[in-house]
């Protein structure tokens, strides 16, 4: 892997950060927080919240953009538009930079990026408890990048940093500290939420789906959460994971049908 050239170059070592919003204001100020130090400039793009979201996001500085939410994808790339420094930061309202990845971050800047892209593990928690099973731990996430050698591909859920197969990211020591939800409804409503986009890239994705699609993939999903992924050694966590992960599956593929079937009527 070649080092980046001109690392002696200024510019190269400032970062900046993007965050996409929707009434966070109960997160949106500690995700800041721990900003501060890393990112030379953040960028938020918000879908028009209806709280204190855009407020605080510029009393705290921020570079705030309203739009319409068209897709998790083309947010994240349209915020990655916005930027004025060469590597961006990626950060969800609801994540924070531990301790150990900010310093490993603010040690990266000083001395200067040798990479395209690097990589993070993300702690996730639900309800305040740390999931370190059901594919939750180490949940690897590219998040930031040399956004001339890649970008976010569009994809409505399930979006990803794409770049050219001859860079590898580099992994950073230290974790983003997911906080998923506060309460199991919390969790519930942003997986159906999620559940209605995929529901809708099925229906485009494909001319029928069986009858018995949902229930058949929705039981395939909970056995490979509970027990392909270790969600059973997670305990009472694991096994909301996983039935949560039953239901979204199966609203996903309803409503892909209820789709299909107005098309084709």
């Amino acid at each position: 892997m070649r080092p980046v050239t001109n690392l002696a170059d200024k510019t190269m070592t400032k970062i900046s950060a993007t965050i996409i919003t929707r009434n966070e204001q109960s997160r949106i100020d500690q995700c800041l927080r721990s900003l501060q130090g890393v990112a030379d400039e953040i960028i938020v793009v918000d879908s028009f919240s209806t709280d204190d979201t855009v407020d605080i996001c510029r009393r705290s500085g921020c570079k705030v953009s309203q739009r319409q939410f068209h897709g998790y994808g083309a947010q994240r790339q349209y915020a990655t538009s916005l930027t004025s420094h060469r590597y961006v930061l990626a950060i969800d309202a609801d994540e924070v930079l531990s301790p150990a990845l900010r310093k490993n971050l603010m040690k990266l800047k000083a001395d200067g990026f040798t990479h395209r892209v690097y990589a993070f593990s993300r702690l996730n928690f639900y309800c305040g408890t740390p999931v370190r099973h059901s594919g939750w731990y180490p949940d690897l996430q590219t998040r930031l990048f040399d956004k001339s050698y890649a970008s976010w591909n569009l994809r409505d859920v399930r979006e990803k940093v794409v770049f050219p197969d001859s860079v590898r990211p580099c992994l950073v020591e230290g974790d983003i500290l997911h906080y998923r939800c506060d309460t199991p409804d919390d969790y519930h409503r942003t997986q159906a939420m999620q559940a209605a986009i995929r529901g809708r890239v099925l229906a485009a994705n494909n001319d029928s789906i069986s009858p018995i699609a949902p229930l058949v993939n929705g039981f395939r999903d909970f056995i490979g959460c509970f027990i392909g992924r270790g969600a059973i050694l997670d305990g009472p966590e694991g096994r909301a994971i996983s039935r949560e992960c039953f239901r979204s599956t199966v609203i996903s593929y309803r409503l892909a049908r209820r789709i299909l079937k107005n098309k084709h009527n």
